[in-house]
């Protein structure tokens, strides 16, 4: 996970220079669930992964970790879960298909567009963790991870962020509470 660019203070006239022991190997891979109910605090549900860069490591997450991820709300939420999906190419595999289909009776998935990151209220988590990385100047891997975790364990706590991720996107949870699922056009038969 590259952080983006940020300032930084220093002496006057004197440029402040980080040095950083690393390969410039690995990453930390994330996946997230913002989770809301009306008239529930909102909560989100996540998942991190470090990648050294090994051999038969997962460089990233696979529809299985997502199936997890998701069954793994289901017990945390205890109820039935409505899940607004963006068109990562892992979230319309066969696999995962035949995962929510046989779960039809407690998930429900809509399908966010084509490239519409702005209506995806995870979309805004990566952004607060990410704004508070960019002066990190990690000596390893696994700073990095610690730093990430710590930053969204805070946001788990502060249930108005997610709120505000939500309240970002213009989506209303009751239009999407009245709806019908969008049906899957990617997979009818020719």
């Amino acid at each position: 996970m590259t952080p983006p660019r940020a300032r930084t203070w220093g002496r006057i006239g004197q440029t402040p220079i980080v040095r950083v022991r690393s390969r410039g190997s690995g990453r930390v891979p994330m996946a997230g669930m913002a989770c809301f109910k009306p008239g529930r605090r909102s909560r989100l549900i996540y998942a991190i992964r470090e990648y050294r860069g090994r051999k038969d490591e997962p460089k990233d997450f696979g529809w299985r970790d997502f199936r997890d991820l998701v069954v793994r709300a289901r017990i945390q939420l205890k109820g039935p879960i409505v899940l607004v999906w963006d068109n990562v190419r892992l979230h319309l595999t066969v696999g995962m298909k035949q995962f929510i289909a046989a779960n039809a009776e407690w998930l429900t998935v809509f399908q966010l567009p084509a490239y519409a990151p702005d209506l995806n209220p995870t979309e805004g988590i990566w952004a607060l963790v990410k704004r508070d990385l960019g002066n990190l100047a990690a000596a390893d891997l696994g700073e990095i991870t610690r730093a990430v975790k710590r930053r969204l364990k805070k946001i788990q706590y502060r249930p108005d962020l997610v709120d505000g991720c939500i309240e970002a996107t213009g989506l209303s949870l009751d239009a999407l509470s009245n709806r019908e699922p969008v049906p899957d056009h990617t997979s009818q038969p020719a």
